[in-house]
């Protein structure tokens, strides 16, 4: 633990020889909990670009038309009925 503190150069408090747990963990927790908040937000904002993004692509997929649509021409019985009446 000792050797953790000093890796973070925590120093201890006035009137105490050493950094205590409750001191390093109390100042980890609140690191830790505005961490996750933050990292939630970014999470959330890099989410509604990407559905931005691929909705983008889905309008000019939709734009453009993959098949051909050709009209229907008259033939069969009903087209020949017409006729000889």
């Amino acid at each position: 633990f000792l050797e953790t503190a000093a890796y973070f150069c925590m120093k201890p408090k006035m009137g105490e020889k050493e950094v205590s747990p409750h001191s390093f963990f109390s100042i980890w927790h609140e690191f830790s909990s505005d961490f996750k908040e933050f990292w939630k937000k970014e999470n959330k904002l890099i989410l509604q670009e990407r559905v931005k993004e691929a909705e983008e692509v889905c309008r000019q997929k939709k734009g453009k038309s993959l098949y051909n649509i050709r009209p229907k021409h008259d033939s069969g019985i009903v087209s020949k009925k017409c006729c000889y009446t």
